[in-house]
């Protein structure tokens, strides 16, 4: 019953949560638990900086699709304060935040982690090209083919035939999109 649950959790929390930036907008959730902590830390890490800085960083290292929000930077950068991991001071009206040297082994503790969560930020730029109103207009296909297929899985209790049909469908489908797209590129070439 697991793959009914997926369903069921897909279309209570919408297919945002499922699908990513198909659910209808910018990806809901960019950082897990504790996450945003680690990539505050690591930025920390690079130069001292005050919380806009920060904010902007985040958003830019994301392509734009994350914006942080000062209501969950500035009470983290008060708890890596309240854990002795990073200090503030005031500098030009502004006040600028510095790893100490406990924040600084922090951050070796955790470079895997951090490591992760600036490859995902990567993955996320690579979706920042893709807004507008041509490409958020494929979102309600999109989601419809996902929708579809979910619900093909859920009534197949696991048949392979029925697993297979779907999969031949939706590479057939994927093939016949990106010929699309390679025409595309085609006639461009030509024309160049």
């Amino acid at each position: 019953m697991r793959h009914r649950h997926g369903w069921h959790r897909a279309r209570r929390h919408g297919f945002g949560h499922a699908f990513g930036l198909w659910g209808g907008g910018a990806p809901s959730r960019f950082f897990g638990p504790g996450e945003l902590r680690l990539a505050l830390l690591s930025l920390l890490s690079e130069r001292p900086q005050h919380g806009y800085e920060l904010m902007r960083q985040l958003e830019s290292r994301s392509g734009g699709l994350y914006r942080a929000s000062a209501g969950s930077v500035y009470p983290t950068l008060q708890q890596l304060e309240d854990e002795g991991l990073a200090r503030s001071e005031a500098v030009d009206g502004k006040r600028v935040y510095r790893l100490s040297p406990e924040g600084e082994s922090e951050v070796r503790d955790e470079a895997e982690a951090i490591g992760r969560i600036w490859r995902r930020a990567e993955r996320w730029d690579e979706w920042s090209g893709l807004s507008g109103p041509d490409v958020w207009e494929l979102a309600r296909p999109a989601r419809q083919l996902a929708r579809a297929v979910l619900r093909a899985m859920a009534r197949s209790d696991r048949d392979p035939d029925r697993i297979e049909d779907v999969r031949r469908i939706l590479e057939r489908a994927r093939r016949d999109i990106e010929r699309l797209g390679d025409e595309r590129e085609a006639r461009e070439g030509e024309a160049g």
